[in-house]
């Protein structure tokens, strides 16, 4: 069998952690930023983690990460 390929915007995008589960960015924070609370904005930073069903689909996607 031939390696897979990495899924090049997935692997920008997601990165796994030690524990398995798929880190995200949060959305809603590339414009109209001007609206929107500073507490809310300053949530935004942290990471989120993906569902468990999206999270199998992003793992076939980045095999090597």
């Amino acid at each position: 069998m031939p390696k897979q390929k990495t899924h090049r915007g997935a692997a920008k995008r997601f990165s796994v952690t030690k524990s398995g589960k798929i880190k995200r960015a949060q959305a809603y924070k590339s414009h109209i930023l001007t609206k929107k609370a500073t507490k809310r904005k300053r949530n935004l930073r942290k990471a989120a983690y993906l569902a468990t069903g999206d999270a199998k689909v992003i793992k076939k996607l980045i095999p090597y990460k």
